[in-house]
């Protein structure tokens, strides 16, 4: 089975600094989005250390011990940006969101800590195979919020788990099997914010992934980029 991949990130039209972090590499048969928390450049610096931790999981590794060394790699990442808040941030958090996927031979391993989104189409459906980390998503799960009112929520930014906010850090993953046709997006809530699952559908049945990545970032600037925006697109053919 053969691989395509390509990422976008935009820095939107309201933030001054680009917070966000893809990693694209389909050699390596790994992906990832990591959205930066912190400010003053302090979230630029988490979302690369995550994916640059990422970025040196060796592919000779099997299947399960690459997936192990990727959650492995995070969790470093956690100790060394709490240590990083201690000493030059004040103890400010600084942290960042990741959802990555990791492919081997016929299986797939998605991983996730905070609302960076990963959608899986197949046949012509679209499901969502991450599970948001979100104060919000704990609202909908007790019954306390219904799904149409959480994207709008005045808490809809909060997180409940990322690299870098707690000593303890809770990564989620799920796997299954690959297809042949299969297509994976990852992407920071600043795309799954202003585009709904419908309309991802849509593109990336449509369009190749190169002219479904373009637009996605398209659509996110026309309806006003109140966040930085990236995504990464896999297919597998």
């Amino acid at each position: 089975m053969g691989f395509a991949s390509t990422s976008r990130s935009h820095v939107g039209h309201r933030r001054r600094l680009n917070e966000d972090a893809v990693l694209d590499n389909s050699e390596g048969l790994i992906w990832a989005v990591a959205d930066g928390m912190g400010g003053h450049q302090a979230g630029e610096v988490a979302s690369a250390m995550v994916v640059e931790a990422l970025a040196r999981i060796p592919l000779a590794d099997n299947f399960d011990n690459r997936a192990g060394k990727a959650l492995g790699a995070l969790e470093e990442v956690n100790r060394a940006l709490i240590e990083l808040s201690q000493s030059e941030y004040q103890d400010r958090t600084i942290g960042s969101t990741v959802v990555g996927l990791i492919f081997g031979g016929d299986e797939f391993r998605c991983f996730w800590a905070g609302d960076s989104r990963a959608y899986r189409v197949r046949g012509g459906e679209i499901s969502q195979i991450s599970r948001d980390h979100s104060l919000v998503q704990d609202l909908v799960d007790a019954g306390m919020l219904e799904e149409d009112e959480a994207e709008n929520h005045p808490n809809a930014n909060v997180v409940t788990r990322a690299v870098g906010a707690s000593p303890k850090l809770a990564v989620e993953t799920v796997g299954g099997n690959l297809q042949a046709g299969d297509i994976f997006l990852l992407a920071s809530d600043g795309l799954t914010r202003l585009v709904s699952a419908a309309e991802i559908l849509t593109e990336l049945t449509e369009k190749s992934i190169e002219s479904a990545g373009d637009s996605f970032i398209e659509l996110a600037l026309e309806r006003g980029a109140p966040d930085n925006v990236s995504l990464v697109i896999v297919h597998a053919d």
